[in-house]
């Protein structure tokens, strides 16, 4: 599973919503919709370049931004 923690960073930066988001990165609304609501998997959709676009908007590292958790395996 993949965590993405836009939100939280959004926070830590002070920005208030997605359109000032859009403003600072560039970005298409549906790229930063992808994994501010999104699914796993369009969470993995999404382009590394989308990342590393909002890794500059926050300052941090790509860990930052997402985490992943393995499944657990069926027993």
């Amino acid at each position: 599973m993949i965590t993405c923690n836009i939100r939280i960073l959004m926070a830590k930066h002070k920005i208030d919503d997605i359109q000032e988001l859009i403003n600072r990165s560039g970005l298409s609304r549906n790229a930063i919709n992808r994994l501010y609501k999104g699914t796993n998997a369009e969470i993995e959709a999404t382009s590394l370049k989308t990342l590393i676009t909002l890794c500059k908007v926050f300052n941090c590292k790509l860990s930052d931004l997402l985490e992943y958790t393995p499944d657990s395996p069926e027993e």
